[in-house]
């Protein structure tokens, strides 16, 4: 492991430095890597763990549009496309990727193939943390362990495509076997992470929950949404409100904090631009660090996971869910967005000047 020093605070993290990936072949070479659940996490892992050279099969309920996914992705029927049932029995290391609803539902199943000595593998510590909400309590012989890139797994796929890696954490919850954290590094190393910092499955889900509900998504949105409305209301047209509210910040400014922090991207700002921000930055933080507090602590309580479990399980969540997509895809700012993507050079037909 190696020491990193965060402005004073010390943490160790695991790279692939001191762990290779030929280091994680060798852990793993006799064991079959069943992926369940071919949705938002199983392609990016599933696909990088085969080109790692890793024993990959995939589990899927077929017909359905996970199932076809995976068909265009090149997995092949009876040689590593399965049944869920087929590729629990043949997995020695059970990585459970469905969403949170989907592991609830398809845990009666799981269970019943995790012999003793087989690993169950997460990415996500919702379904063990809130065990008394899903039901989900492995049983003792087995290793129970996490993997969490931060990020969708098309970044991770994307990322890895591009030699990069996404950044996971990684906990290890039940160790049975005396081999989990090797085995967990291994699987972490092998899905093409950037690096791994340990943690465990509660402070990941909660983390996790507080951070897509916060900055990553909910917050995000909803101050690109108050930036846009006040200066729509006070006479700018779409495209000056969308160019200063989101395509400057994810066009340019965002890439700069990416490339060397946040105080670099005010550096290459100007004066005017970097005296508001400093300005103003704390006005922002005083005004929802108590939104955050009230997130954090329904998000501890369960109470964020239970309005999950209940509005995800609904028959009819996914009909629900698409209008909901449908109403932030059909607002003003976001059609707007939709004309200013249009219009980057590099989607243009034809960069032929006006003869006007």
């Amino acid at each position: 492991m190696a020491k990193l020093n965060f402005g004073g605070v010390e943490e160790e993290v695991l790279t692939r430095d001191e762990f290779p990936l030929e280091q994680a072949r060798e852990i793993l070479k006799d064991d079959v890597i069943a992926i369940l659940g071919y949705g938002v996490q199983g392609p990016g892992q599933a696909l990088n763990l085969k080109d790692n050279g890793f024993n990959v099969i995939i589990g899927q309920r077929n017909p359905s549009p996970s199932w076809d996914k995976a068909l265009a992705d090149g997995w092949v029927p009876g040689e590593n496309l399965f049944s869920i049932e087929e590729a629990c029995e043949r997995g020695t290391i059970l990585q459970f990727l469905l969403s949170d609803a989907g592991q609830i539902a398809l845990w009666p199943t799981v269970k019943q193939y995790l012999t003793p000595g087989k690993t169950l593998y997460f990415s996500h510590g919702f379904g063990v943390t809130f065990n008394d909400q899903t039901g989900i309590v492995p049983p003792e012989n087995v290793d129970v362990v996490l993997v969490a890139p931060k990020g969708s797994g098309t970044s991770l796929r994307r990322m890895f495509l591009e030699g990069k890696g996404l950044n996971s954490s990684f906990a290890i919850h039940q160790d049975y076997t005396g081999k989990a954290k090797e085995r967990v590094a291994a699987l972490g190393i092998g899905i093409g992470s950037g690096y791994l910092f340990e943690t465990n499955f509660k402070k990941e889900v909660y983390s996790d929950l507080t951070g897509e509900r916060g900055t990553l998504m909910g917050a995000l949105a909803g101050i690109l949404e108050a930036q846009y409305k006040v200066l729509r209301e006070n006479g700018h047209s779409p495209s000056e409100a969308f160019n200063e509210t989101v395509e400057e910040l994810t066009e340019s400014l965002i890439l700069l904090v990416a490339e060397n922090g946040m105080d670099w991207m005010y550096a290459n700002c100007s004066t005017t631009a970097q005296r508001g921000a400093l300005d103003w930055r704390h006005k922002f933080r005083q005004a929802v660090e108590p939104v955050f507090e009230e997130l954090y602590a329904k998000v501890a309580s369960g109470e964020e996971a239970k309005r999950s479990i209940d509005t995800n399980s609904q028959p009819d969540y996914r009909e629900k869910l698409a209008e909901e997509l449908r109403e932030l895809r059909e607002s003003e700012m976001w059609q707007a967005g939709a004309m200013v993507r249009k219009l980057r050079p590099q989607n243009q037909k034809s960069a032929k000047p006006s003869m006007v």
